[in-house]
C-alpha cells in the first residue's frame, strides 16, 4: 500500500478521525452460493508463495529494478501454468504502460517586472522551484489569482471562469472545505480534483500560459524553510528509485509551472489590498471564487524540466465467463506485487505490503482455473491483475483505468486486495502513519479486517457481508470518510474515480508497515487464508448475479449538500480532465 509519507502529485494530507456513519442496506432476497473449489485456498500454498516472493533474495521488489520484473515473471508463468487467458494486446499476460522520471534541468527562472520598471530576479531554489509536472519553456504575463485551481463540472465548481486565458495563474495547494466531513470533494479523504497534474491540465485548458502553486496559508503554514523544501524536491542523491509519474499525463501539460515561497506570493497580491490568506480564505466559496487579477507586475518563467521515460507492466489474465449474455462484462480482483527495495543490506521485503494480497491473487487465480476444470466457471469473465508501481502512486492501476483492456462500462466491480495478512496494531508514540487513529492491540483485531468503498456502494456492502458467511471475519466499516486517507491510497482509488463500484480489503496498519520488519514469518497464514477465501467468495458472486452492482459517482449532485444525504450515485463514466 502507498505510503501516507508518499507525495502523490505533491498533494500534502491531513488527519482527524470520522466513522462510518449511518448507512442503508439492501436486502439480498438468494442464498449464498458457496463458491466452487473455494476449499483450494489454503494457508500452506500462500505461505509457500510468499517466503519466495517477499524473501531476501527479491530484494523488496522495487518498482523498475530486476526484482521487480523478476516478480512480475513469477506471476505470468503462474498465471500461464493454470491456463488463465492471457488478457493483453499480443497474446501477452504483460499489460505495459510508461512512465517517467522527471529531472531538473539548468535553465530554470522566474522574475517580478513591476510597473515602475524595477525587475527582480530569482534562482531556483530562491523563493521558487519547477514542479515535476512542469511543462518545459518560457512563458510570461500578468498574473491572476484563481483560487485552488480546480475544475470539476461535475461538482459546480470552476475557479478559472474566462478570466485566465493568456495570463499566469496564481493557485493554492489542496482543495476547498477539506476539514469538513461532509465536504463535496470527497468529505475527509484528499479528492483527486486537488492533484498538482490535474490542476495545471485545467490551468491549460483554461488558456493559462503559466501556473505558480503556493501554500494555501490559511489552512496549511509553510515549511520555515523553503531553501530546505527546494533541495528536498529535487535531492542530489536519489533513493529507491525516486519518484514517477506516467507519461500519459505529463504528455498533456505543456505549460511552465512552479512552486512559489508564500513570501513571494504576499509581494505579488499586494496590490489588491489583500494579502494571501485573505484571498485565500474568499476561495473557499460555493462554486469556486472569480479570479483576481494582481494589478502592477508581470511575471516570466522559465522551467527546465527532463523527463526520462521507462517501460513498465502489470500481469494480467482472465478467466473466462461461461454465460454468452454476462461473458463481456468483468470482474476484476487485483493486488500490487511492488514495495520499496533494500538500502544495501538493508532489505524491505514487502511481506504484508503487498506480497500477502499477490500471494492471494494466485490462490484465487487457483481456484477459478480448478472451477473451470470442473465444469463450473462463473458466468462473467474475471481479470486476474497484479499491478505494478503501486508505492509510486498507483501508477499501474491508474494506467489501467485510464486506458482499460477492456470498456468500464462493461466491467462491474473491482476487488483489491492490499495488506491482507497481519492485524491492525496501533501503538503509542506510532508518529504520523497512524496519527488519527485509535490506540489498538494486534490481539483486538485478530479476526478482523477493514473493507473500504462501501459508502459508494450499497450493492458490494450487501456482497461482501453475505460472502463473509462462509469466512466468519469481523468485518469493520470505519475508515471511507476519515483523513488517513486510507480510501485513495492503493489500487481501487483509481477505478472508483471512473465510476467503478471497488472494495479495498484491508487487515490494517501495523508498526512493521514500510519497515525491514514486514517479513514472511510475521503473516498470519491462518487469517490469511480466510480473507483470501472472503475475497474468492465476494467475486463468485458478482460474476454469478443477474445484474452487476450500480455504478457510482465519487462526487454528490451540486445540488447535494452531503455525500451521507445524497440520491442514488448517477449513472455512466466520469470523465477524466483531458478527455
Amino acid at each position: 500500500m502507498v505510503s501516507r509519507d508518499t507525495p502523490l502529485s505533491a498533494l500534502r494530507l491531513v488527519i482527524v478521525v470520522l466513522g462510518v456513519g449511518t448507512l442503508s442496506i439492501p436486502t439480498s432476497t438468494s442464498a449464498q452460493e458457496t463458491a466452487p473449489a473455494i476449499e483450494s485456498i489454503t494457508g500452506a500454498d500462500l505461505r509457500a508463495d510468499l517466503f519466495f516472493l517477499a524473501g531476501d533474495e527479491m530484494r523488496g521488489r522495487l518498482a523498475g529494478s530486476s526484482e521487480g520484473r523478476l516478480a512480475s515473471a513469477f506471476i505470468k508463468s503462474r498465471f500461464e501454468r493454470l491456463g488463465l487467458t492471457p488478457a493483453a494486446p499480443g497474446g501477452s499476460y504483460y499489460h505495459s504502460f510508461n512512465v517517467v522520471q522527471a529531472e531538473v534541468g539548468e535553465d530554470n527562472r522566474l522574475a517580478v517586472e513591476y510597473d515602475d520598471g524595477r525587475v527582480i530576479s530569482k534562482e531556483r531554489g530562491q523563493e521558487f522551484y519547477p514542479l515535476r509536472e512542469s511543462g518545459s519553456g518560457t512563458a510570461g504575463g500578468q498574473v491572476v489569482f484563481a483560487g485552488f485551481g480546480i475544475s470539476a463540472p461535475e461538482l459546480g465548481h470552476d475557479d478559472y471562469g474566462a478570466g485566465v486565458a493568456g495570463n499566469v495563474v496564481l493557485i493554492l495547494d489542496h482543495e476547498p472545505e477539506e476539514t469538513d466531513p461532509e465536504s463535496a470533494f470527497d468529505g475527509l479523504v484528499t479528492s483527486e480534483a486537488s492533484a498538482a497534474y490535474r490542476k495545471l491540465a485545467a490551468a491549460q485548458e483554461a488558456g493559462a500560459v503559466a501556473a505558480l502553486l503556493v501554500t494555501d496559508v490559511h489552512n496549511h503554514p509553510e515549511p520555515g524553510n523553503f531553501s530546505a523544501e527546494a533541495a528536498g524536491y529535487w535531492p542530489e542523491t536519489v533513493r529507491r528509485g525516486g519518484r514517477y509519474t506516467l507519461e500519459s499525463r505529463l504528455n498533456r501539460i505543456r505549460i511552465p509551472a512552479v512552486r512559489i515561497s508564500t513570501a513571494l506570493a504576499e509581494s505579488l497580491v499586494e496590490g489588491t489590498g489583500r494579502t494571501l490568506a485573505e484571498l485565500a480564505r474568499g476561495a473557499e466559496a460555493a462554486g469556486g471564487a472569480a479570479p483576481v487579477s494582481l494589478p502592477g507586475l508581470e511575471v516570466m518563467v522559465s522551467a527546465d524540466v527532463r523527463r526520462e521515460v521507462h517501460t513498465a507492466r502489470n500481469v494480467v489474465g482472465l478467466i473466462e465467463g461461461s454465460d454468452p449474455e454476462l461473458r463481456d462484462e468483468w470482474v476484476i480482483v487485483c493486488a500490487h506485487f511492488d514495495h520499496d527495495g533494500a538500502e544495501g543490506a538493508m532489505i524491505y521485503n514487502g511481506a504484508d505490503d503487498d506480497g500477502s494480497g499477490t500471494v492471494a491473487l494466485i490462490e484465487i487465480a487457483e481456484a477459478y482455473a480448478e472451477a473451470a476444470r470442473m465444469g463450473e466457471g462463473p458466468r462473467r469473465s474475471v481479470l486476474l491483475a497484479a499491478w505494478d508501481f503501486e508505492e509510486k502512486g498507483l501508477l499501474g492501476a491508474w494506467a489501467y483505468a485510464e486506458n482499460p483492456l477492456h470498456p468500464l462500462e462493461q466491467t462491474v466491480a473491482v476487488l483489491n486486495m492490499d495488506m491482507i495478512g497481519r492485524n491492525e496494531e496501533v501503538v503509542v508514540g506510532g508518529g504520523r502513519r497512524f496519527r488519527g487513529l485509535d490506540i489498538q492491540s494486534a490481539e483486538s483485531n485478530a479476526n478482523a479486517i477493514n473493507i473500504l468503498g462501501t459508502t459508494r456502494s450499497d450493492d458490494l456492502l450487501s456482497e461482501v457481508q453475505r460472502a463473509n458467511t462462509e469466512t466468519g471475519l469481523d468485518l469493520r466499516f470505519r475508515y471511507d470518510n476519515h483523513p488517513i486517507q486510507l480510501l485513495r491510497r492503493s489500487d481501487h482509488w483509481p477505478f472508483m474515480q471512473v465510476g467503478v463500484p471497488a472494495l479495498f480489503y484491508h487487515t490494517g496498519l501495523h508498526p512493521d508497515y514500510h519497515r525491514q520488519d514486514d517479513i514472511p514469518e510475521r503473516i498470519n497464514y491462518e487469517k490469511l487464508e480466510k480473507v483470501a477465501r472472503l475475497v474468492y467468495q465476494t467475486s463468485w458472486s458478482l460474476a454469478q448475479r443477474p445484474s452487476g452492482p450500480a455504478r457510482i459517482s465519487m462526487s454528490p449532485p451540486a445540488t447535494c449538500p452531503s455525500r451521507r444525504r445524497c440520491p442514488a450515485p448517477r449513472q455512466g463514466t466520469p470523465s477524466l480532465p483531458w478527455q
